[in-house]
């Protein structure tokens, strides 16, 4: 019989309106990395924030270490030795290391805070795992990535041997993902058994030793990841074969609608390209190039320093976003839930809020006009809500990135710039959105993606501008395109 370091068993978990979990079962070994997967909507976080003491279970129980568990507060899994580690971080910008690894538990000489033991106590668990980070810096000073080792950090300072790490590389370069894997490489020396969800399923072989599958808030199975291909894996999370995952036809592209002419700002240097009409330019690069400054520069987030934009042919001077939203320029940032999402507001009032003169005039508020809008989009992108008042926080992170689709679509832009439009969503998920980008794309719309993931950048875009350190270091047509070229101009090689 197997000695788990974690069993959770029959767990049951329903919210008004919702069965969000129906008898999901899981088993952790000490010193293993176990995959959670599943489509957005399949129950992972409902049962990462069952074992967290977020939500207390309806039914089935929990074991640690072959004892019961009772988990009923984020206090209680702390006492069990289980922490999380969110994909939103949780951290305080202006307060130091240390004083986030012990924040609300600092070491107490008397009555004043030791603060020379608790700067020592942080340091000695920063260096445990191999990194260099000074206890003394502040959060704001440090990258995403480091931010996410002072995470690892706190979770290890309270002794934990349960870590659950919520799609931990979203955000990360492919040099940072190396470190944070060198991390869990060493967690797991320590026989501390990890939880680590993620959407990217090429990375499950490099990290984990077994993957369990959740499918509508039931258990598929679990297998050895040596055992098993991604295929498998993808067939068992959508419950049917995704023959065509890139979804894309070529067509000729029309006339330029957007030129961009030597602009510089305070983050990019020199850059000039054209989009066509019909088109999808696909903009990579490593984190920090800046692709994104290009286009906060484009929409009037960033000051132009010098250089020209231009909208089918004709000179724009955009000051700000609202400049560019007039002339049917849609924009999607990559973080939804800080720049696009109202999280305590409805469905429909996400979903339509570009578009509240087509239903609203002075005082008076058309409900059916406002209706029919968010109908068509919730059909025609498949939007999966218990109902239109539903809060869009309560949304799976696809269905959320669909509503904020649907918003701009709703808007009809010429022009829709996506930024990392598929990031932490599910297999099944992005799959409808390269079929919409395909569909929007033949209709004669023109789409900017700003993708980190190569696959995607390689089998969506008709051509690839790759930047490096805030300048373009190439643009590749598609017959160029390939990881090693991509690379090559990203990295200088």
């Amino acid at each position: 019989m197997e000695n788990y370091l974690l069993e959770m068993r029959n767990i049951h978990k329903h919210f008004p309106g919702v069965y969000a979990l129906r008898g999901v079962s899981l088993n952790l070994k000490a010193g293993e990395v176990l995959a959670l997967v599943g489509e957005n909507g399949a129950g992972k976080s409902t049962l990462i924030n069952v074992l967290g003491g977020i939500h207390p279970k309806n039914d089935g129980e929990i074991l640690i270490d072959g004892q019961p568990a009772e988990i009923n507060s984020v206090a209680d899994a702390r006492r069990n030795g289980v922490s999380i580690i969110h994909q939103e971080l949780v951290l305080v910008p202006h307060l130091s290391v240390a004083e986030n690894i012990f924040l609300n538990r600092e070491p107490h000489h008397g009555n004043f805070v030791d603060y020379k033991t608790m700067y020592a106590e942080a340091q000695a668990f920063i260096d445990g795992l191999g990194v260099k980070i000074n206890a003394y810096d502040k959060i704001y000073q440090l990258t995403i990535a480091q931010q996410q080792v002072i995470e690892i950090v706190k979770a290890i300072s309270f002794h934990s041997k349960i870590i659950v790490m919520d799609e931990p590389t979203s955000s990360l370069s492919d040099n940072e993902i190396d470190v944070l894997f060198d991390n869990i490489a060493t967690l797991k020396k320590q026989d501390i058994g990890i939880i680590y969800i993620s959407h990217r399923l090429s990375e499950l072989q490099r990290i984990a030793d077994r993957v369990t599958v959740l499918r509508d808030g039931q258990s598929v199975g679990s297998a050895n990841v040596s055992e098993i291909t991604n295929d498998e894996i993808v067939r068992m999370m959508v419950g049917r074969e995704m023959t065509h995952y890139y979804t894309r036809t070529y067509n000729k592209a029309g006339d330029v609608v957007l030129r961009a002419d030597h602009l510089t700002s305070a983050n990019i240097t020199d850059v000039s390209f054209e989009l066509h009409k019909g088109e999808i330019l696909g903009f990579s690069g490593l984190v920090g190039a800046g692709r994104t400054e290009v286009m906060k520069a484009i929409l009037g987030f960033d000051p132009i320093v010098s250089g020209k934009v231009f909208v089918n042919g004709k000179p724009v001077d955009i000051k700000r976003p609202s400049e560019a939203y007039d002339l049917k320029i849609g924009y999607i940032p990559e973080d939804r839930r800080a720049e696009s999402l109202f999280g305590f507001r409805s469905v429909q009032y996400n979903l339509t809020l570009r578009v509240l003169r087509s239903f609203i005039r002075g005082v008076s508020v058309n409900r059916a006009k406002e209706k029919q809008i968010t109908d068509e989009y919730v059909d025609k992108l498949s939007i999966k809500s218990a109902s239109y008042d539903t809060k869009i926080q309560n949304l799976s992170g696809g269905n959320q990135q669909k509503v904020v689709i649907s918003r701009w679509l709703a808007a009809r832009p010429d022009i829709l710039i996506m930024d990392e439009p598929t990031r932490g969503i599910d297999v099944g998920a992005k799959a409808e959105i390269y079929e919409l980008m395909n569909a929007l794309a033949a209709e004669g719309m023109a789409i900017i993606m700003i993708s980190s993931e190569l696959p995607e950048i390689i089998n969506i875009s008709d051509r690839v501008i790759v930047m490096r350190e805030s300048r373009i270091s190439k643009v590749l047509e598609k017959s160029e395109l390939s990881q090693e070229t991509i690379m090559q101009y990203a990295v200088n090689i």
